[in-house]
């Protein structure tokens, strides 16, 4: 009987969590950490790789999605879907600079509220969707000036051209590093660059995460790379292939003892499927309500704090 697909991650999981370097880390809490690590997944079948020994919510994870591809950068948007995933890093640095211990829900509702404190206080910086729909472009001023373009490159209109153009190139890739923006980031880029590849009328993704919180952060990163693969391959005509993920600096924190000891305890079932109701006209027409997910009964969410 083969294997089901996520037990490839409850293995990484168990061997991060038993023979992982314990370090120091930026947030101070510590962690357990390997240095490279890959999984596969198949996309055929509408085969989505949800985890299944806990509840994932997918739809947070495809609204934070389209956000990225809207290139927004300002946490409104997502608040007022009640998304609150990026709010921890524009509340800390609230308080750090004011002084004042407001209250998560009372700093969400003032965002949403209030569109001056929004811009003031809920901007993340050229996070993400800035770098992949906006990236920098400097042109020559005269006299040695070079001045900033109105509009920057778009990575992912490129890359859909280029996979309907020149299938077989080895550029289809998007990148949100940019070395010369990441003091301006709330949060430098974690699932930083993917590329893309075509064989046999079938598209392919790969991401490189250069540091992964194994626990918490990739289960939206898994679903979001099957996402944007099969909204390539509908825009551009392609069959989905499959999804490669390679982490970096793969790590669990030490205060999550208890998901770690919960989730290993757990046997992953179930096959899920992702079905997209349309083809929009453009990559970036899609809409929450196009993403449907069936045949997913998974186990209860465990929960687990964020480290900011």
């Amino acid at each position: 009987m083969a294997q089901h697909y996520e037990q490839q991650y409850l293995d990484l999981m168990r061997r991060i969590w038993t023979e992982g370097d314990e370090r120091s880390d930026r947030t101070g809490v510590g962690t357990r950490a390997v240095f490279g690590a890959d999984m596969r997944f198949s996309l055929a079948d509408n085969a989505v790789p949800l985890l299944t020994t806990k509840r994932v919510f997918w739809k947070t994870a495809a609204r934070e999605f389209l956000w990225f591809l809207s290139g927004g950068t300002n946490i409104r948007p997502l608040l007022e879907q009640k998304v609150r995933i990026w709010t921890d890093w524009p509340l800390d640095r609230y308080r750090r600079e004011t002084g004042e211990a407001i209250a998560q829900d009372e700093f969400e509702a003032r965002i949403v509220a209030d569109p001056a404190f929004a811009e003031r206080w809920g901007d993340l910086g050229p996070v993400y969707g800035k770098q992949w729909t906006d990236w920098p472009v400097y042109e020559e001023a005269g006299e040695g000036l070079f001045r900033r373009r109105a509009r920057g490159h778009d990575q992912v209109a490129e890359l859909v051209h280029s996979l309907q153009t020149n299938p077989g190139s080895r550029r289809h890739i998007i990148e949100g590093w940019n070395v010369a923006e990441l003091g301006a980031m709330a949060l430098p880029p974690c699932h930083k660059t993917y590329q893309f590849y075509v064989a046999d009328g079938k598209l392919s993704g790969l991401l490189y995460q250069r540091s992964c919180d194994l626990g918490l952060g990739f289960a939206f990163n898994i679903f979001s790379l099957a996402l944007f693969t099969r909204m390539l391959a509908q825009q551009t005509g392609l069959a989905p292939g499959e999804i490669v993920w390679n982490g970096g600096d793969v790590h669990l924190y030490l205060n999550h003892a208890d998901l770690v000891e919960e989730q290993l305890s757990r046997t992953p079932a179930g096959a899920p499927r992702l079905h997209i109701a349309r083809t929009p006209g453009s990559i970036y027409d899609y809409a929450i309500e196009d993403f449907s997910v069936t045949d997913y009964a998974p186990q209860e969410h465990i929960r687990a704090p964020v480290a900011v």
